[in-house]
């Protein structure tokens, strides 16, 4: 008895460790820390991330095209069945008019070569490197309008967790608030002192507000996987927000950013039209410069045995070096007109790039003075809310009062109860958009660079 219940008491143990070991921590996040989590995290931000390692990759193959190239090549034939070769008879002694058949060389060769290719003048190279070095201008433009984006989509999905959350406990507080009055009611009703209408009114507005309770759970829900999801965490990781919407609101209260400044061209939108802008100009370079000759050299050193078994690495095998040294040169000299017409629509590509970036800084300067508009708005917006919110109060408030003194009635009540929790809402609402518009211009004021490496 006593050897079974150490058994059961070592199940018990290794069950509960196996628990324990699959127990997974919440992760808590101020928003800050949720910010920076995504950058380094975030699916965007990663994949980003990988283009600038390609764009490295691709701007060092086309930088090697012009460096020495050295390849070997190494080739062993045996010839099972050697060709025969006829000859004059007379060659061999033998009589006129006849021939005689023979076989040359060994029946097995090895040689091996190894060739220097030397790239010394190619226009399309010197423009191909210029090329390179604007791709990945392009690749790092793009990680940080990535980034950009990231931050800003943590932003506002972490303002929806906790407009959710505040949602779901406003609701709770007006539910338990609306239950007590409609128990009161009720047995108010029951002594004869109020009419079943009443009472049925208050449950409408229970029934609404359980219904809005419960659709704010599930997407209190949404938004905590949403915010995972652009975080970069698995869905099924548990996760818990610790700001406060109504202090983080507060925070991002910021009347200098509305006298923020930048030059256009600082702008990341702005930066990636005008690296398109010069991708083009070098495309038409690049189509200008396959007018150019192109000169390159090569030197190739091998060594050749031959025997009719495989001796090939005896010692005393022969082996016999060759060595070629050469220059190739190629001109171009007439298309058909083929190579000016590639030339003219780079041409005309280039010409429509510098209209697209003069286009793209009205709009960037159209979006500031949007997003700073906004940004204006919410805060005024925001204070606006609030008085409404502390209005709406005094108002439900002293209806209730009346209503039970018996001198509001319950259509009365209700319109008052709905208007403030439409308040509320709206309230929520406005402290969300403080935080989003702010982002917002926050991203277009921002003027952040691609840190240099030494692989750059």
């Amino acid at each position: 008895m006593k050897n079974i219940f150490l058994i059961l008491f070592s199940l018990f143990a290794i069950v509960a460790n196996a628990q324990d070991s699959t127990r997974v921590e919440k992760r808590t996040f101020t928003l800050e820390e949720a910010i920076l989590y995504g950058l380094d995290n975030g699916y965007n931000s990663r994949i980003a991330k990988k283009d600038v390692a390609i764009a490295l990759k691709q701007k060092w193959e086309i930088i090697a095209q012009g460096l020495p190239q050295i390849s070997g090549e190494a080739n062993y034939t045996n010839n099972l069945k050697q060709p025969v070769t006829l000859i004059p008879g007379e060659v061999a002694g033998g009589e006129p008019g006849t021939f005689v058949p023979v076989r040359f060389g060994t029946k097995q060769s090895l040689n091996a070569t190894a060739t220097w290719n030397q790239l010394i003048f190619d226009g399309s190279y010197i423009v191909g490197v210029q090329s390179a070095k604007t791709l990945l201008q392009i690749s790092e433009n793009a990680k940080v309008k990535t980034d950009l984006e990231v931050k800003k989509a943590i932003t506002d999905a972490y303002g929806n967790v906790l407009l959710a959350t505040e949602s779901v406990e406003i609701l709770k507080k007006n539910v338990t608030t609306v239950e007590k009055n409609l128990s009161d009611t009720r047995k108010i009703f029951e002594n004869g002192l109020a009419e079943e209408e009443d009472a049925e009114q208050l449950e409408i507005t229970l029934l609404n507000l359980e219904t809005n309770l419960n659709n704010s759970i599930r997407m209190q829900s949404i938004a905590y996987d949403m915010l995972k999801v652009t975080m970069g965490i698995p869905v099924e990781d548990e996760i818990i927000v610790t700001d406060d919407l109504n202090q983080l609101s507060k925070d991002n209260f910021n009347l200098l950013l509305l006298s923020k400044e930048i030059n256009v061209e600082e702008n990341i939108d702005y930066r990636i039209a005008e690296d398109q802008t010069n991708l083009s100009e070098v495309e038409v370079k690049l189509e200008k410069s396959k007018a150019l000759p192109s000169l390159s050299g090569f030197v190739n050193y091998g060594a050749q045995g031959n025997s009719d078994s495989f001796t090939f690495f005896n010692d005393n095998q022969i082996y016999y070096d060759q060595s070629v040294l050469g220059i190739r040169l190629s001109v171009p000299i007439f298309s058909s007109g083929m190579r000016s017409a590639k030339t003219a629509q780079k041409q005309i590509a280039f010409e429509q790039a510098k209209l697209e970036l003069e286009q793209t800084r009205n709009q960037v300067t159209l979006e500031i003075a949007n997003a700073r508009n906004d940004y204006q708005f919410a805060l005024e917006n925001y204070e606006n809310k609030e008085r409404n919110l502390e209005l709406a109060e005094r108002i439900e408030n002293k209806n209730s009062i009346k209503f039970f003194e018996g001198i509001a009635t319950s259509f009365e009540l209700s319109e008052a109860q709905q208007q403030l929790f439409q308040a509320q809402q709206d309230y929520l609402q406005a402290m969300l958009e403080v935080i989003n518009t702010k982002a917002e211009l926050e991203t277009l004021l921002d003027t952040t660079k691609y840190p240099e490496t030494k692989d750059n």
